[in-house]
């Protein structure tokens, strides 16, 4: 797999504790401008940018301009993919509890 395509996949987007945490403010605001966002990492601006763009290219964030600044915000719809595949493994957990639950009430 290249490189771009690695970039555009949802599941290597939020890998990056970072990438997660620029989530988690996105969703918590409407919308933020990078110098905000930026404010809340001890990296610079570049670097938050560079994992806003991964973001991005991942389809979970958008951005515009507003006069020279760039202002972002979530776009949680490529999240239904990781819920999806999430959901399966709930379900197998949950049965193989269940399971645990039976054989140590016989017990």
């Amino acid at each position: 797999m290249n490189e771009k395509n690695q970039e555009r996949d949802v599941y290597v987007a939020i890998a990056d504790p970072t990438r997660r945490k620029l989530l988690q403010l996105l969703a918590d605001a409407e919308e933020l401008p990078l110098y905000e966002l930026t404010a809340q990492f001890q990296m610079g601006r570049t670097a938050v940018s560079k994992h806003l763009t991964i973001l991005k290219d991942a389809g979970l964030v958008v951005d515009r301009k507003v006069g020279r600044e760039t202002r972002y915000r979530l776009n949680a719809a490529p999240l239904k993919e990781i819920k999806d595949w999430v959901s399966f493994y709930e379900k197998f957990w949950s049965d193989k509890v269940a399971i645990l639950k039976n054989l140590l009430m016989e017990e």
